[in-house]
């Protein structure tokens, strides 16, 4: 895969696995930007769990777009909410890219989401119903997979940017 001059990486993956920590060390690591789209959309529309109960998850899903599609533009490290692959034009714009996914147990998730205000993950059954439903594209998008359940996230941006190097630009 071949970048288009858009986006350095984009990072992709599961709901907590550490898909903003990881990539804002990258960017340090790669000296570039960091875009979280997440960020993105709140930093325009507000707090995303206030979105999904005023406006539904339709209206977040075309705010996350809007910001994933002007992201990838940019020559940056890009990491995309967990469910913002869920696009069909997502998907077929991430096909220009180099795509890294991060995954993690159930057992991780159980501690990282305690507590969380995320608006479709509650507790670690419905995490893993939900990513055991996005698993098939989340491997289809990514070239490389890294597991973060056990991985300080500076180890995780140093294998990313280690394979990064292998890549052609």
């Amino acid at each position: 895969m071949l970048n288009d001059g858009g986006a350095l990486v984009v990072i992709i993956g599961a709901p907590g696995a550490g898909k903003t920590r990881a990539g804002k060390k990258l960017a340090k690591i790669l000296d570039a930007p960091l875009i979280d789209t997440d960020k993105v959309v709140v930093a325009s529309h507000g707090p995303i769990p206030e979105l999904f109960a005023e406006f539904g998850e339709e209206y977040f899903r075309e705010r996350e777009r809007e910001a994933v599609a002007n992201a990838l533009l940019e020559p940056a490290v890009v990491t995309l909410g967990g469910g913002a692959v869920l696009n069909l034009d997502t998907r077929a714009d991430l096909e220009s890219h180099r795509v890294v996914q991060l995954t993690m147990s159930k057992a991780a998730a159980r501690l990282r989401i305690a507590g969380s205000k995320r608006p479709l993950v509650k507790n670690a059954d419905e995490w893993e119903k939900l990513v055991e439903a996005r698993r098939p594209i989340y491997d289809e998008l990514s070239s490389l997979t890294i597991d973060t359940s056990l991985k300080p996230m500076e180890k995780v941006a140093r294998e990313i940017a280690d394979w990064l190097g292998t890549q052609q630009q």
